[in-house]
């Protein structure tokens, strides 16, 4: 049928589940372009908005902008303003939804985190008070409901996309995605992109949150601008006092602190289980008689639930892996690190009668932000390997947003705590991020295409420590954003339909394929280049392992800055391989002249190699145009 891309089966995607503005340097005093920011629409592609929330009042806003066309869908005693101009929702597979109302809290916290008004005394629950606001709090949100109870699916999600394009917004956030990757031509959210695109619409989505494993990542298409999480310099913390001794560990306990009480190991409080499996504190495994009133000790972090079902006081967790984020349970918990929890162990067996006692959580400065979390999805990419991702890393461990005041905290129906504004993290709290720089810079440059915004903030962005994160650029692209430089980045690496057109062509894709994602019947051209000639911010290249290689990376860039300049190239060269950019100074003499350069690499990557980076930066005194390298392995 005409207007039909293509038919495939429907799958089920998941939500990826404010200090961090200033953090990044977009702080309140910044220059704005108010009137041009009051007319960018940001649609969320998410679980709805609390609409009632502060954070969305259309106190002092005017109608919404000309452009607009989209529909208010008022049922179930839904009610749009100036600020949350529209809003739609999806049934999926006949799901029960009846309105485009939030009542899991994820769409609201994102809305917000991106467009979010600025609101005083936030806290939650007394936790990280101060005030909350997203990135352009004068711009307007429209939400498209696509997902339910955890549940999004793809038929929603395309529907989305297609209404959001039609109703006129100009960047779109979708904080969601699949398990693994797909091809192309059969990812709903690779296509819905696309078509955005098309439009001029910037669509940035969640990475995943299943890191830190290698090629994990699974928003990977070049027109998706594909987002990180890492940490700010604020850190939630609870404290749990053992004997007379203090430890320090990870989780938001909201319950105030708990009394002294007896604290006993979860291997000695079942008599159903074996050992092993009580360690890990399962609802079936915990004698309530044993535990009841007690801080239980779990060799293994967990939902808390069966801790709460047993009647225990609260439970310390040792953690056998990474220790960086803070999540909510539903009773005073906390996860210490191996080290501590061992020590907590031989205080337990050494000990006639162990005490223990949890702390409300407070929140600490953490001087090493920022670093990537460990449950960010990470690259390679594992479509195209020529195309590095993710692209940029932004803020996602601890942020506070407007949440729904009817959903739970915790997704156990014995936790009957409500909140205004809560505390989450996962790359669904970093994508809308750069969901709202990206709105941020769309205002001072209205006409810039979404490559041109998506180069922009990568060019431009903070370079992170590599020591702090050892999968480097596979866990953070090109940096952390910075919005305020972006919005004056002198140089970018501009793209079009053709581009990408050229690209999937270069990768292998079919005109059929390539029909199905673009909508228009396409016959790939001949040509000398490849897929890693796709006009973007980065470079990367697969390389083998004690073989020699030589290869080349066509580029062009475009001068949005000062009109008469001089770019020079720098780069610092790696071990057993050489890097030439040529020519080495682009000259220009006018606003949006564009140049042409090819970087070539040669040389080989020893066994004991598995990925090395550097940077090529453009600058001609004022600007500094920064864009990775990275030549990898199949080891890595």
């Amino acid at each position: 049928m005409e207007g039909v891309l293509s038919v495939f089966p429907s799958k089920t995607y998941q939500l990826h589940t404010t200090r961090s503005w200033d953090f990044i340097g977009l702080s309140e005093p910044v220059k704005r372009e108010i009137e041009k920011e009051s007319d960018v629409i940001i649609g969320i592609l998410d679980t709805g908005i609390w609409p009632e929330s502060e954070s969305f009042s259309d106190e002092g806003f005017g109608p919404p902008p000309k452009k607009w066309k989209g529909i208010c869908q008022t049922d179930g005693n839904f009610t749009c303003n100036n600020k949350v101009i529209g809003a739609r929702y999806y049934k999926g597979h006949g799901e029960n939804v009846t309105s485009a109302r939030d009542i899991d809290g994820h769409g609201t916290h994102t809305a917000s985190t991106a467009a979010g008004r600025r609101v005083k005394g936030v806290s939650f629950f007394g936790i990280a008070q101060g005030y909350a606001r997203g990135a352009v709090p004068s711009a307007r949100i429209a939400v498209y409901k696509v997902c339910h109870e955890n549940r999004c699916f793809d038929s929603s999600i395309l529907a989305g996309f297609d209404d959001a394009i039609a109703d006129g917004v100009d960047i779109l956030s979708v904080s969601l995605g699949g398990i693994s990757t797909a091809n192309y031509s059969s990812d709903p959210l690779a296509i819905g992109s696309f078509q955005a695109m098309l439009r001029g619409i910037l669509t940035s989505q969640s990475a995943g949150n299943y890191g830190p494993y290698a090629g994990s990542i699974s928003s990977v298409a070049p027109w998706l601008f594909s987002v990180a999480a890492s940490s700010i310099d604020r850190q939630i913390v609870t404290e749990a006092i053992v004997g007379d001794k203090v430890f320090q560990g990870r989780s938001i306990n909201t319950f105030g602190s708990t009394k002294s009480v007896p604290l006993i190991l979860s291997a000695n409080a079942s008599t159903s289980c074996d050992s092993a499996t009580a360690e890990i504190c399962l609802p079936k495994c915990l004698d309530r008689k044993l535990v009841k009133g007690k801080i239980i000790f779990c060799e293994a972090p967990n939902d808390g639930y069966g801790a709460l079902l047993s009647g225990a006081q609260g439970q310390i967790m040792q953690s056998k892996g990474e220790n960086d984020d803070s999540p909510i349970f539903p009773l005073p918990s906390t996860i210490v690190d191996m080290a501590k929890g061992d020590t907590i162990k031989s205080y337990i067996r050494g000990t006639k009668n162990p005490q223990a006692k949890i702390l409300k959580s407070v929140a600490i400065r953490d001087r090493t932000a920022p670093v990537v979390a460990s449950f960010s999805s990470r690259g390679p990419n594992p479509i195209s390997s020529n195309i590095l991702k993710p692209d940029i890393t932004a803020p996602g461990v601890g942020i506070i947003a407007a949440y729904s005041p009817v959903a739970s905290l915790t997704d156990f129906e014995q936790d009957k705590r409500s909140a205004k504004y809560a505390i989450l993290s996962g790359t669904s709290m970093s994508c809308p991020h750069v969901s709202g720089a990206a709105a941020y810079v769309k205002a001072f440059h209205p006409d810039w295409s979404p490559a041109a915004i998506k180069s922009a903030l990568m060019t431009t962005a903070f370079p992170i420590n590599p020591r702090k994160n050892v999968d480097v650029e596979f866990a953070y692209g090109a940096g952390q954003i910075n919005p305020v430089k972006a919005v004056n980045p002198g140089l970018v690496y501009d793209a079009n339909k053709d581009d990408y057109i050229q690209f999937l062509c270069n990768e292998g894709y079919t005109a059929e394929e390539i029909k199905l994602i673009s909508g228009a019947n396409i016959q790939c051209r001949k040509t000398n280049g490849t897929a890693g000639d796709m006009n973007y911010p980065s470079i990367q290249l697969l390389v083998h392992k004690n073989m020699t290689f030589s290869r080349k990376f066509s580029r062009s860039v475009t001068n949005v800055g000062t009109p008469i300049s001089t770019y020079k190239a720098a780069m610092k060269q790696l071990t057993g391989l050489q890097i030439t950019v040529s020519p080495s100074i682009l000259p220009f003499k006018s606003v949006n002249e564009k140049h042409s350069f090819v970087v070539t690499i040669t040389g080989k990557v020893l066994s004991d190699v598995n990925v090395i980076s550097t940077s090529l930066v453009w600058s001609d005194g004022v600007h500094s145009v920064r864009s990775p390298i990275v030549v990898y392995t199949n080891s890595a």
